[in-house]
C-alpha cells in the first residue's frame, strides 16, 4: 500500500490567515532563539537531568503571555526521585468565549548525546539554515514552533473561542510513564478538558501522522547446566538451546511477517509489515578478569530480548501465543530445553480516523502553506499518542511537526529553520480552524 495523500481541496486564503502567516515569518529569529534556548537545557533521559529548569523556562515564558501555568510532578512514576523529579509543565490560555480546547504536547526529554558529533550537542549551533543539537529535531524544534504558532495566533487579535494549551512533558524517550501517561491517568488529556491534540514529533513537515505501530518487548532465557569447558558433555549448553530457538524464529516466524496487508500508511515502506528484531543476546560467564580470556565453562544460561512491532490488524495476545508455542514445542521435542519468558513492554497499535477534525484541518493547512497535498502516514515506532488514545480515550490526536525522523537520536542532529517556520504556520492555521470552524 502506498502512503495516503489528503484529497481535500486546497482552501482559499483569508486576509486574517495571510496576516497570521506573515506574523510567523516575522518571528523566525525568535523561533530560532527559542529553539536554541531549549536545546541548552541538557534534559537527558535517563536519568532525567534538567527537567525542572527546562519546564520552568517554558512556563515562565508562557505565564508572561497570559497563560495559567501548572507544574505537575509525576510522583511515584518510574525514575522519579528528589534528585531527578519528573516535572511536567502545562500552560492554558482561555479564549473570549466557550469552545473547544486545542492542545500542543511536546516532550522535553532527549536521549544521551553519544559520540560522533562535529558540533557541541547542547549549544544550539546555527549554520547552513539549520539549528544543531541533541533534541533539535526530536523535538525541541517542534516545541518551539508550537509556542510561536500559538503566541502569533493569540497576538493576531482575532476573537478566539475555547482554549489553547501547551505542555512540556517528561520521559517520552523511556515510555512516557512520568509524563503523558501519568497526566492522562489524571484527566489532563481527556474531554471535557481537551478536544484536540497535536504532538510536534519530527515526521517531516509535509506529513500528518495519524498513529503508530504497536510493540512487544520480551526477554527469553534458556537454562542449562554448568560444567568444565573441556568436558561439555557433562553439562547442558544454554546457548545451544537458544540457538535452536533462534532457528525456529528464522524458519517459522520471519517468513510469515511479510504476508499481512495493512490499512496503516506506515513509513518507511519496510515498516508496512510486522517486524521482529533481536535487540540483544547474552550468554555464558564473563571473561576471566584481567586476562581477556573466556571462562572455561559450559554456559548455564542465555538471554535474548525480542522487539516485535505490530500492525493494527494484529492481535497482541495471538502474537505472544506464537512465541510461546515455539518455546513449548522445543520444550517437548528438544532434550533438556528449559526456558523462562518475561514481558518487558507492550503497546497496542494506535491509529485515529483520517476524517477526524484535527486530521482534516491540519492537512488543509499543510496544503495552504506548502502548496502541495499533505501525506497521511503512521509512524513505525510509538510515541505519546498511545497514552492519549488508550488512557485518555481521546481519538482526535495526531503528530505533526518539523524535522526529519531519520535524524532523531543521531550525532549532529538538526532541524531546518525553514521547516520550523512552515510547521509553525501549519500549527497556527490548524488551531485557528479547530477553534473557529464547525468540526
Amino acid at each position: 500500500m502506498s502512503p495516503v495523500t489528503s484529497a481535500a481541496a486546497k482552501p482559499a486564503a483569508h486576509p486574517r490567515e495571510d496576516a497570521l502567516l506573515s506574523a510567523i515569518e516575522g518571528r523566525a529569529d525568535e523561533l530560532v532563539a527559542l529553539t536554541r534556548d531549549l536545546i541548552r537545557f541538557p534534559t537527558v533521559n535517563p536519568p532525567g537531568d534538567a527537567y525542572r529548569p527546562c519546564a520552568e523556562y517554558l512556563g515562565e515564558r508562557l505565564r508572561k503571555r497570559g497563560f495559567a501555568v501548572e507544574y505537575v510532578r509525576a510522583e511515584g512514576s518510574p525514575g522519579d526521585t528528589d534528585e531527578h523529579p519528573r516535572i511536567n509543565v502545562i500552560a492554558r490560555w482561555e479564549g473570549a468565549s466557550p469552545g473547544p480546547c486545542v492542545h500542543f504536547n511536546s516532550h522535553i526529554d532527549v536521549v544521551e548525546a553519544g559520540d560522533g558529533w562535529t558540533v557541541p550537542p547542547f549549544e544550539g549551533v546555527v549554520k547552513d539554515g539549520r539549528v544543531y543539537g541533541r533534541g533539535a529535531c526530536d523535538m525541541k524544534g517542534g516545541l518551539a514552533a508550537s509556542v510561536i504558532a500559538v503566541e502569533a495566533l493569540i497576538d493576531s487579535g482575532v476573537p478566539l473561542p475555547g482554549a489553547l494549551e501547551i505542555s512540556g512533558t517528561a520521559d517520552e524517550e523511556s515510555g512516557g510513564y512520568g509524563g503523558v501517561a501519568w497526566l492522562a491517568e489524571r484527566g489532563w488529556f481527556s474531554k471535557p478538558r481537551v478536544d484536540h491534540v497535536i504532538i510536534p514529533e519530527p515526521l517531516n513537515v509535509d506529513r500528518v501522522c495519524i498513529g503508530h505501530r504497536g510493540v512487544w518487548w520480551s526477554e527469553i532465557t534458556t537454562e542449562g547446566r554448568i560444567a568444565h569447558g573441556s568436558m561439555p558433555f557433562l553439562g547442558d549448553n544454554a546457548i545451544r538451546h537458544m540457538g535452536a530457538f533462534i532457528d525456529e524464529l528464522e524458519r517459522r516466524i520471519y517468513p510469515q511477517l511479510g504476508n499481512l496487508d495493512t490499512a496503516m500508511p506506515v513509513v518507511p515502506e519496510g515498516a508496512r509489515t510486522p517486524t521482529l528484531n533481536i535487540n540483544s543476546l547474552h550468554g555464558g560467564q564473563p571473561d576471566v578478569t584481567g586476562t581477556g580470556l573466556p571462562a572455561p565453562v559450559v554456559a548455564d544460561s542465555c538471554r535474548i530480548v525480542l522487539d516485535r512491532r505490530l500492525l493494527i490488524e494484529e492481535d497482541l495476545e495471538e502474537v505472544k501465543a506464537g512465541i510461546h508455542n515455539l518455546l513449548d514445542g522445543l520444550a517437548q521435542t528438544r532434550p533438556g530445553f528449559r526456558y523462562k519468558i518475561r514481558d518487558l513492554f507492550e503497546v497496542r497499535p494506535s491509529m485515529t480516523e483520517p476524517d477526524r477534525p484535527v486530521v482534516r484541518f491540519t492537512c488543509e493547512a499543510v496544503e495552504q502553506v506548502l502548496d502541495k497535498p499533505a501525506q497521511i502516514v503512521c509512524s513505525p515506532g510509538t510515541y505519546d499518542q498511545k497514552h492519549i488514545d488508550r488512557i485518555g480515550r481521546l481519538r482526535d490526536c495526531i503528530a505533526y511537526g518539523p524535522g526529519i525522523l531519520d535524524l532523531a537520536h543521531q550525532p549532529d542532529e538538526y532541524v531546518g529553520i525553514d521547516d520550523m517556520v512552515s510547521s509553525a504556520k501549519v500549527m497556527a492555521l490548524s488551531a485557528y480552524a479547530l477553534l473557529t470552524r464547525q468540526a
